[in-house]
């Protein structure tokens, strides 16, 4: 399944919801990761201030992966997605 992510609001809940159809808690996530259930709330919870190597390890080790999809420059209707989550 894709997930288009435009906003840190979006990535928190993409984030989350790979977690919990893997059936880890942040605690066991954080034990794969070598990170504290602390800090994979932390990174759950504000995606924008988290290296984009946490968040690739993170989400490769939920089974998925970011993808960069170049967007048609004519697609008006891009410019009027709603930008406030899902």
């Amino acid at each position: 399944m894709n997930y288009p992510v435009d906003t840190p609001l979006q990535l928190r809940a993409v984030l989350k919801s790979l977690r919990k159809s893997q059936g880890l808690t942040q605690a066991q996530l954080g034990a794969k990761l070598g990170l504290s259930q602390k800090r994979v709330a932390g990174i759950e919870n504000n995606p924008q201030v988290t290296g984009f190597d946490q968040i690739t390890r993170l989400v490769s080790l939920l089974g998925a992966r970011l993808v960069v999809e170049e967007l048609d420059r004519d697609d008006k209707s891009r410019d009027q997605l709603p930008h406030k989550g899902w």
